[in-house]
């Protein structure tokens, strides 16, 4: 493997304005497809508040409480490379609107399960749901947007996975609040979300197909009327005979499964790259604190109730660092940004390791403990996981685009299934000083990955990058 350390010349996107009917159009799709991510978000956020009042009513051991964790996140590896196929397939919309029945359907078997197994069983098909839209929607996105627009346009799906999340964080307080210790309110906890599941099918319903699909489908005709939608007149011309010379080569080369994944150096490389970058993304330990942030905050010192809101504050600094980062993928380069964001993540999780193992138990070591997650969040949700999704959503060729990023997601839930299954065990059994000591030392690792193997993506168009990353990893 060649070690990639500098950066490539960025080719200038068009400066033509967008006309404002475009624009328009561009911010509903935006919205439409975005409600995946909210979806994305609330599915994995809920159990955070949930968890506690499900265990009572369940019985949950520490083992079944990571397997109802975790089956959504198994759910999800298998839905993101199935998510990545199929959008390649049957193409972008077909897909989502596959996904938002599954969100509906997951949702509802979550609200009545009896039993902890059918609860596993619910997970699982939500997460089959989670994948696919962790992959399908950046995606389309991506393909959707101008190139100059694509970093602010792709990752507004990240705003609405923390805007997902916060939404749950807050409705479960509100729910427990009203709810008290009535049995069953873990049940009203997540039917909320099926009210957005229904928004995203009919909203999908509207949307046009990503014409850089119909293009590699040879609908080049179809391509050419869904960009005149989201471009000028004149620039929808010009980029479609970019993307159709493309699309003729990637056809000749017949990129798009395992094999070229095995046999094309190039591809090869970038399946390498996208695979660390997702790995990058979770051993952070982020989603410890999504799934498990309540508990957390417990240990550190809070009452139950008081946790949970308290919790709250995770979600609302998600969302606000998210904001943040839209800006700065307009500005700054992405390679930086996400080496930034991995220094500020291992400090946070090292601070949070020595409160919880130096300061004695009581309020002052609550609020120390939440105001580091607060700052671990503000980092992960302001540079890392915005640029993770952009990037592989960027970085595969335009053939085997859902294909590369479903495998690349396939990694990363896995990876994620991995540390939501076995953290509750590591902090029962080392302590959770040392389980966030240990994040701290995978940090380390990751920071020297992205040094050595990332590439730049910002201010290509997709074409024009795969293009450069060809020549690149093909010498």
């Amino acid at each position: 493997m060649d070690v990639v350390r500098e950066d490539a010349t960025q080719v200038s996107a068009p400066a033509e304005a967008i006309p404002p009917a475009v624009s328009r159009r561009l911010r509903v799709i935006t919205v439409v497809a975005t409600f995946g991510g909210l979806l994305f978000g609330y599915d994995t956020g809920v159990i955070n508040g949930a968890l506690p009042y499900m265990t009572d009513d369940l019985g949950l051991t520490p083992v079944t409480e990571g397997m109802v964790t975790s089956s959504l996140l198994l759910g999800a590896a298998l839905g993101a490379v199935a998510g990545g196929r199929l959008s390649d397939a049957r193409g972008r919309r077909r897909t989502i609107l596959t996904l938002a029945v599954l969100f509906f359907v997951g949702a509802l078997g979550c609200t009545l399960a009896p039993t902890t197994a059918v609860m596993v069983v619910a997970r699982f098909v939500l997460g089959l749901a989670v994948g696919g839209a962790s992959v399908t929607v950046p995606v389309y996105l991506a393909e959707v947007s101008p190139a100059e627009r694509r970093g602010a346009l792709v990752t507004r799906n990240e705003l609405m996975i923390v805007t997902g999340q916060l939404l749950a964080f807050t409705s479960n307080a509100v729910i427990a609040r009203v709810g008290g210790e009535s049995g069953g309110v873990w049940r009203w906890m997540l039917v909320v979300a099926t009210l957005p599941a229904v928004v995203l099918w009919f909203g999908m319903l509207v949307m046009p197909e990503s014409p850089r699909w119909l293009a590699s489908q040879s609908r080049f005709s179809d391509a050419l009327e869904v960009l005149r939608q989201v471009r000028s007149s004149q620039r929808a011309e010009a980029e479609l005979a970019e993307v159709s010379a493309l699309a003729v080569k990637d056809g000749e080369e017949k990129l798009g499964g395992w094999q070229d994944m095995r046999s094309t150096p190039w591809v090869r490389r970038l399946m390498f790259i996208g695979f660390g970058i997702a790995i990058v993304q979770q051993i952070t330990g982020v989603n410890t604190i999504m799934y498990y942030g309540t508990q957390i905050l417990t240990d550190a010192g809070f009452a139950s109730d008081s946790a949970l809101t308290a919790n709250i504050a995770n979600g609302v600094i998600s969302v606000l660092a998210t904001f943040v980062g839209i800006w700065l993928l307009g500005r700054v380069a992405r390679r930086p940004m996400l080496m930034t964001g991995q220094i500020g993540t291992t400090a946070a999780l090292l601070l949070i390791g020595i409160f919880s193992l130096v300061l004695p138990a009581g309020d002052g070591r609550a609020y120390a403990v939440l105001a580091m997650t607060v700052t671990f969040l503000a980092f992960q949700q302001g540079a890392i996981s915005p640029v993770t999704w952009l990037m592989l959503s960027e970085i595969f060729p335009m053939r085997m685009r859902g294909f590369g990023m479903g495998v690349a997601a396939v990694v990363l839930w896995l990876t994620n299934f991995v540390i939501g299954l076995v953290f509750p065990s590591l902090v029962d059994g080392i302590g959770i000083s040392n389980t966030f000591f240990l994040f701290v030392v995978a940090g380390l690792f990751s920071l020297d990955f992205v040094k050595l193997y990332v590439p730049e993506t910002k201010g290509r168009t997709l074409e024009s990058l795969e293009s450069e990353l060809r020549a690149r990893f093909s010498q």
